[in-house]
């Protein structure tokens, strides 16, 4: 198959597509801060940290919506942020990255959510983070389903990256699904929680090995038959066409209520899985949305993880990254 795979993944390339992707999710600003530390504070037992470099990106659903530019889509993404400084410069990253932000709300009753990490060398030593995740009033539901209605017709699909931060009550997140549907647009999801039902109607839902056994009520999942039988209840609840788990080191499986097919790991070195979840949901979205099937979609999107992990942090990739990676495969 990688060959044919290739071959149509360059005459896309070829017809210069850009497909229209709609991200709603929970935002983010992801601030680093690096430094050196040779000595501890006489006011309590830790380190003194001198800082060196400080470097800001988007973070949350804002990692979807960049891996999605470095592949080529044209995006419009839609969330809530506060009325901050925060929330001004993650709208300055989103629109000189060419996206369009007139779906996003701000919210006066919370804060832009902004991870700090502290770091010196590779390590970690403290991460401060600043959010409000109580679920938006009816009043800003109301204001963002009739943005999305101006903006959804304009969609090849639709994305929700679920961080738990608020955005995704029951409620609205049905909301959200319902419409996309009578829009005849898929919907693909990236979840978080235990209540898989509020993503009843999704075309995919895109849970890792941890969070469908959490989902599942199960105590672990090693093998396919556990995948299997987990799958069985995330079916049940939300009546999704397709269920795609990340397994970390050991690929990706595609589950329907059918079949189930296991597609092995494609990395040779792994530094950092962070992100990594983002860019598979990113890239499977970006190809359903250029009419290729759900199982090229995540061969493609497993080479792209695969390339991604040998990053230390967030990172994004591109199309012709991932064809170099298959043809070496």
């Amino acid at each position: 198959m990688t060959n044919m795979l290739i071959d149509k993944v360059r005459s896309i390339q070829a017809e210069q597509k850009k497909p229209s992707v709609l991200v709603i999710g929970d935002l983010m600003i992801d601030h680093y801060i690096w430094g050196s530390a040779t000595r501890l504070s006489p006011e309590a037992p830790v380190p003194i940290v001198n800082v060196k470099n400080e470097s800001t990106t988007l973070g949350g659903a804002g990692n979807v919506v960049q891996n999605l530019v470095a592949l080529g889509a044209k995006v419009t993404v839609a969330g809530v942020i506060g009325n901050d400084a925060a929330g001004i410069q993650l709208i300055e990253i989103l629109e000189n990255e060419g996206v369009k932000t007139n779906a996003i709300i701000k919210d006066n009753s919370r804060s832009t959510t902004v991870k700090t990490r502290i770091l010196v060398g590779s390590h970690q030593l403290v991460r401060v983070d600043r959010e409000v995740t109580d679920a938006v009033s009816r009043e800003l539901e109301d204001e963002l389903i009739e943005k999305l209605s101006a903006n959804i017709n304009n969609a090849d699909i639709v994305i929700l990256s679920d961080y738990n931060k608020g955005l995704f009550a029951p409620g609205l997140t049905q909301r959200l699904i319902k419409i996309a549907n009578e829009h005849n647009k898929k919907v693909v999801i990236d979840p978080k929680g235990l209540n898989y039902e509020k993503y009843k109607g999704a075309y995919i839902i895109k849970p890792n090995r941890k969070e469908l056994a959490e989902a599942a009520k199960t105590e672990k999942i090693s093998n396919i038959s556990d995948l299997e039988t987990a799958a069985k209840t995330i079916f049940l609840q939300t009546g999704t066409t397709y269920l795609i788990v990340t397994l970390s080191e050991e690929g990706m499986a595609i589950i329907t209520e059918q079949s189930s097919i296991l597609l092995p790991v494609k990395a040779t070195e792994v530094f950092d899985v962070t992100g990594a979840g983002d860019t598979v949901i990113a890239t499977i979205a970006y190809f359903i949305a250029l009419g290729l099937p759900v199982d090229e979609a995540c061969e493609l999107a497993n080479h792209a993880a695969a390339i991604v992990i040998r990053h230390v942090g967030s990172a994004t990739t591109t199309i012709d990254e991932i064809v170099k990676d298959m043809d070496g495969y």
